[in-house]
């Protein structure tokens, strides 16, 4: 019987998803990005460039971005002149977005191009960042270029002063970028593995939690369809939310308590299934994982789907019922 490491569960999985997306149309873009993966995952690239293909076909909401993730699995079996025609194109477009940068200047890396990656870490850094304001995904940019930097052995310079500043975890870039550190992940020691995968982990931790700002506490609504749906595909769930009504009271109780105690900057992210089933099978967990799903509400604030609460009084309440706040949860002691 396949691990979960093997081929074949990410071949089910990308199989799944593709299912999925023609039932969901409304999330067909996400759906396929995360069968793409899983197709690479699977060694299937060339399955993953045709959904590339299939979403470039259409009006995709970020074609960049996808243009850059095709470029990157086709280096991965040998397409490497198509590879760098779509990274050309990419570099020529000037995205001012982190994420095509930031792909197409890790696979510049992984293949040995450091100066090409470089330039793009570089190039992607210069159009996000104006002034002394330093937006958390050009961070992520710099610390790339640091990491470039340090196995070039080129010099500190101003820009990998603004990365060490913006990094947030208690391990320096210059640590954990240290060129000995980033080949131990190549060792064929166990132990020299574990100690760096653990590592890793603590730090993916840190950087999950600085992914919900603006809103470091994201609370997940479902509306009253979705969450019937989870429950009947995932009965484990149903002690989180034992009625739709009870759910959407506890959102409202649950952030006045935190209002209460002098927190700030509260948001509500809207769930669907299809978009929860991809991320738990991003994470390779299992949706009626219960621990799941915070991380799934702080990866959707991070994605920029977070609303502010409380809404204005006058303004519709959050849960979707088209009266106002101030009728409807807002009111003084809901039950």
């Amino acid at each position: 019987m396949p691990s979960e490491t093997t081929p074949a569960p990410h071949a089910s999985e990308a199989e799944r998803l593709e299912r999925i997306a023609v039932q969901h149309p409304e999330d067909s873009e996400l759906l396929l990005l995360q069968a793409a993966a899983h197709w690479e995952l699977a060694d299937e690239r060339p399955r993953a460039s045709a959904l590339y293909d299939r979403l470039l076909a259409g009006t995709p909401k970020n074609p960049l971005l996808i243009k850059a993730l095709n470029a990157a699995n086709l280096w991965e079996y040998g397409h490497d002149a198509e590879a760098r025609v779509l990274i050309d194109g990419i570099r020529a477009a000037a995205p001012r977005d982190a994420a095509p940068w930031e792909i197409i200047a890790e696979a510049l890396e992984a293949h040995d191009e450091l100066q090409a990656a470089h330039d793009c870490f570089s190039a992607g850094a210069a159009l996000l960042i104006d002034g002394d304001e330093i937006p958390y995904e050009a961070g992520l940019l710099l610390a790339g270029r640091h990491r470039v930097r340090r196995l070039l052995g080129s010099p500190h310079d101003e820009w990998d002063a603004l990365a060490d500043a913006h990094h947030p975890g208690d391990i320096s870039l210059d640590e954990l970028h240290d060129p000995k550190r980033l080949w131990s992940l190549g060792s064929d020691n166990p132990a020299e593995l574990r100690a760096e995968i653990a590592r890793l982990r603590a730090e993916l931790v840190e950087r999950r939690a600085a992914l919900s700002r603006p809103y470091p506490v994201a609370v997940l609504h479902w509306p009253e369809a979705e969450l019937s749906e989870l429950l009947a595909a995932y009965p484990a769930l149903a002690s989180e939310y034992p009625s739709h009504s009870e759910h959407l009271a506890r959102i409202e109780s649950s952030l006045r308590d935190l209002a209460s105690t002098g927190a700030q900057a509260f948001g509500i992210v809207t769930a669907t299934v299809p978009s929860y089933e991809a991320f738990a099978a991003a994470e390779q967990t299992s949706p009626a994982t219960v621990t799941l799903l915070p991380e799934y509400a702080t990866n959707l604030a991070a994605r920029g789907r977070a609303t502010p609460w409380p809404p204005a009084r006058n303004a519709p309440c959050w849960c979707g019922s088209s009266r106002p706040y101030k009728d409807c949860h807002g009111v003084p002691d809901p039950e």
